[in-house]
């Protein structure tokens, strides 16, 4: 039944293939992916935006197909098999629109498959965190020109650290006793980071760092790579939106540099990488360095802290809200979350001296 839908659905699109068979891909958390193979390549991926999350689907769908087509002109000069494999190519639907609304209202949209590609879900070496950083240094400087005033903010308030005070405060006021005691600690620590915390956000606001295009979402999982892994394509564009390049700079290494996993309830065991956070930066900034201004460049180690501290502070926030918003496996998980991230902050800021030296 779900074939049948899915082959409905392909045929849509404007692809000049003919449907054979699908795989679901389990990568993605809110929305629903699937690998459609046909009976000669290339394959495609089938995608439905979860508009429960999303509340304006064609506006996400318009940013990512108006950055594709951006960073595609700029590549203008490359092999079309070579710029295929490097910049996700959306196809259109036989009227000509960039989805297909179904008569459930969900929203689709199709991506031609990029063969012969991986990914990681972890950094396991020097040389996949140099690669990752050359890749999401190269997608921000290749839209560097690009006006991020014609996007649409996909989620809003998405890093507003002001918004985010403003919600763990809410949270303080309605919280249990129980739950304001157990996290005391972290709560202390929050209040006490306040000013460094909403450093960015005031150049942001006083425009001495630009708006740009941001992606968002730079965990390694979204970087596909060959198989001698080598950089070749940012995927997963559902997050472009505007926003400063120490979103995606700090994300990246907010994943990348910990030594544990997210949930690790053993602290012992999260440490930040230093070897990968040097060899992320120096990958970036070959790709980058020239497009950023000598006052981004100098914040960047600060958007690293920043967007640890950040989803450190929304898994707090949630914890004392009774878990409203991650899904847990037992009471305390999205404190021990928290605690995770603050520990990866305490190890960051031990290494501080040596993160600055980094060329940045």
């Amino acid at each position: 039944m779900l074939e049948e839908k899915l082959k409905n659905i392909f045929e849509k699109f404007e692809h000049g293939s003919e449907f054979y068979a699908f795989k679901e891909l389990a990568s993605g958390h809110i929305n629903d992916t699937y690998l459609i193979l046909t009976k000669k390549k290339p394959y495609f991926v089938l995608q439905r935006i979860n508009h429960g999350v999303f509340k304006d689907v064609p506006g996400l769908i318009n940013n990512k197909v108006l950055i594709s087509q951006h960073i595609k002109s700029k590549l203008k000069n490359q092999l079309k098999k070579d710029l295929d494999k490097h910049v996700l190519t959306f196809a259109k639907t036989k009227q000509d629109n960039a989805y297909f609304k179904d008569e459930l209202g969900n929203y689709w949209n199709l991506m031609y498959f990029i063969d012969e590609s991986l990914t990681f879900e972890t950094v396991k070496d020097e040389e996949v965190a140099y690669e990752g950083g050359k890749l999401f240094g190269e997608f921000l400087n290749l839209t560097d020109d690009f006006d991020a005033k014609k996007l649409i903010e996909v989620i809003p308030n998405f890093h507003d650290m002001s918004f985010r005070y403003s919600q763990f405060q809410l949270a303080l006021q309605s919280s249990s006793k129980e739950r304001l005691l157990q996290a005391a600690e972290c709560i202390d620590f929050v209040t006490e980071l306040k000013e460094e915390m909403h450093i960015l956000q005031n150049l942001k606001e006083s425009g001495e760092i630009k708006l740009r295009v941001t992606h968002n979402d730079t965990k390694i999982s979204n970087a596909l790579f060959t198989k001698d892994n080598k950089g070749l394509c940012v995927i997963d564009t559902d997050t472009v939106m505007p926003g400063i390049v120490h979103y995606d700079f700090g994300d990246a290494i907010r994943t990348i540099c910990n030594t544990a996993a997210e949930d690790e309830i053993n602290l012992d065991l999260v440490e930040f990488n230093l070897v990968y956070y040097k060899a992320y930066t120096k990958g970036f900034l070959e790709k980058i360095k020239d497009s950023l201004t000598p006052l981004e460049i100098k914040y960047l180690p600060l958007g690293a802290k920043t967007m640890i501290f950040i989803m450190a502070l929304r898994f707090l926030t949630d914890y004392l809200n009774n878990d409203i918003y991650y899904k847990i496996k037992y009471p305390e998980h999205n404190l021990n979350r928290a605690k995770n991230q603050f520990k990866l902050i305490h190890s960051f800021a031990k290494k501080y001296d040596e993160v600055y030296l980094v060329d940045c």
